[in-house]
């Protein structure tokens, strides 16, 4: 534990959903959910409007569709939020050299190493400056907390939300603990928090005086060791600014599932090509590829193969993952398909060029093997089942994503079926637009580029050497309302 509050926590408040609000001036101020819209799909952010409405993240989108039926259900946009969350990275990074991000909306920020803070005054104006900065060039608001431990850093950014600060002061953290659920600390998830609450241990104050022994014999050694440091308020953890991926993967979710196994295959090579390009925007390699298959009863299996050095080449992570296709039956149906490679490097080794070469081979082999004939006719090759209409239209013109109109300009998708799309246009800094319907091969319209939510962002480039003083009418004291 620190004796200054200097380990600050940032989290984007509601952040794709937030960001489309700021996209699309029509849907300010109403119920939007960003996630899966398919039959099985899950929501990934739901706006603050829609929350009080009973929606939340991982919740079935079937399900949110039942509490809010008028909400705007949007397909993500993870262009747009990549450049948001490079802006916003870019800004903590002007903060201290121990940045450690947690997701495309989430990071610590080590103040002290930064000497942008040594106290709590120093530690306060900082994280209202941030907050102005990033409020500034990206339109949006984020939640900050402030403490002298990570865990406490983060408490304290969720109990600010939403577009908020709150700073623990050191000395006070049994106090603020006390009377919180256990599920607010770290690792204490549904089942160890029901498995605490029939113990008779629903507060971080029951667990504080339960003692280590009592939660060791209830949870296990290493977590009931680690359960009462934190009840005591107790983290040692540093900010890592480097955070290593131990994998890259990608994975799809079909709304129906894939009984034909050419489309089968068809798709284990295109999630094998777009998990290279992740890979290669990493300037990563691997030498694992890993086949996962989520087939209809849910059962799940994994299938892997090492190959002889690391490697980023398409050709190879695609074959190598057909390869693995071949040793798991999904004659049931297949809901779930993904591909990853592990082992990551920062080089790739040249002869698996020559690998691939040889996989080809051997494939071309087998399949001439298998493709002679035998009795009772030669062995016909299934078609794939070919996509409807309703299907290739939702694909290209997904909800909510950026369409431009050589005679309407810029706007973004409503929806589509029965051959229309129905388009909104407008934009971020713009009233709310007219909505239009066209052919969905209508040749004067095609997707876009997502625009800045900012277009005269504010001059920022020698932020932090004079922070700005904090917005006014923000409450510097905990979370509630704070005038942008």
């Amino acid at each position: 534990m620190r004796p200054a509050p200097t380990i600050l926590h940032l989290d984007m408040d509601a952040f794709y959903a937030s960001a489309e609000q700021a996209a699309k001036p029509s849907l300010r101020g109403k119920a939007v959910v960003v996630g899966g819209l398919g039959p099985r799909g899950v929501v990934a952010t739901a706006s603050y409007e829609a929350r009080r409405l009973g929606v939340h993240s991982a919740m079935p989108t079937a399900q949110a569709r039942r509490l809010a039926p008028n909400a705007a259900y949007l397909v993500p946009r993870f262009s747009l939020y990549r450049t948001v969350s490079d802006q916003v990275m870019e800004l903590l990074g002007r903060l201290s050299p121990l940045v450690e991000p947690l997701s495309l909306d989430e990071a610590f920020v080590d103040l002290e190493a930064g000497g942008t803070a040594d106290d709590s005054a120093s530690a306060r104006a900082t994280g209202e400056g941030l907050r102005t900065a990033i409020h500034a060039v990206t339109g949006l608001s984020g939640s900050v907390g402030l403490a002298g431990s990570k865990m406490l850093a983060k408490i304290a950014s969720e109990e600010a939300k939403p577009d908020g600060l709150l700073l623990i002061e050191p000395g006070t953290e049994r106090e603020l603990l006390a009377p919180m659920s256990v599920r607010i600390l770290p690792g204490v998830g549904p089942a160890t928090g029901d498995h605490l609450r029939r113990a008779g241990m629903t507060t971080v104050h029951d667990l504080a005086e339960a003692g280590e022994a009592e939660l060791v014999r209830l949870v296990g050694k290493a977590h009931g060791h680690g359960l009462y440091r934190m009840a005591l308020g107790l983290d040692d953890r540093p900010v890592v600014a480097e955070r290593d991926a131990k994998s890259v993967s990608v994975e799809d979710t079909f709304d129906v599932d894939l009984h034909d196994r050419v489309r089968v295959r068809a798709e284990v090579e295109r999630l094998a090509v777009r998990c290279v390009e992740r890979l290669r925007a990493a300037d990563r390699s691997g030498r694992t590829v890993v086949l996962k298959v989520r087939r209809y009863d849910f059962s799940t299996l994994t299938r892997s193969e090492t190959l002889r050095g690391p490697t980023d080449d398409p050709t190879v992570v695609r074959e190598a993952a057909g390869r693995l296709l071949e040793s798991v039956d999904t004659t049931g149906g297949v809901r779930l398909l993904g591909v990853g490679v592990t082992g990551l490097a920062d080089y790739t080794q040249e002869d698996l060029f020559a690998q691939a070469a040889d996989a080809r081979e051997l494939a071309q082999r087998a399949q001439e093997h298998s493709s002679a004939p035998v009795e009772g006719g030669e062995e016909s090759v299934p078609e794939p089942e070919p996509d409807s209409a309703e299907l290739l239209a939702a694909r290209r013109w997904p909800a909510g994503h950026d369409v431009h109109h050589e005679e309407h300009g810029h706007g973004w998708v409503q929806g589509s079926g029965v051959g229309r799309v129905t388009v909104r246009f407008e934009e971020p800094w713009s009233a709310p637009g007219r909505v239009l319907t066209f052919r969905v091969d209508d040749p004067l319209l095609r997707p876009a580029d997502p625009l800045p939510l900012v277009r005269d962002a504010a001059d920022y480039s020698s932020w932090p050497a004079s922070l700005p003083k904090s917005r006014s009418g923000a409450d510097s004291s905990g979370g509630g309302e704070s005038s942008p």
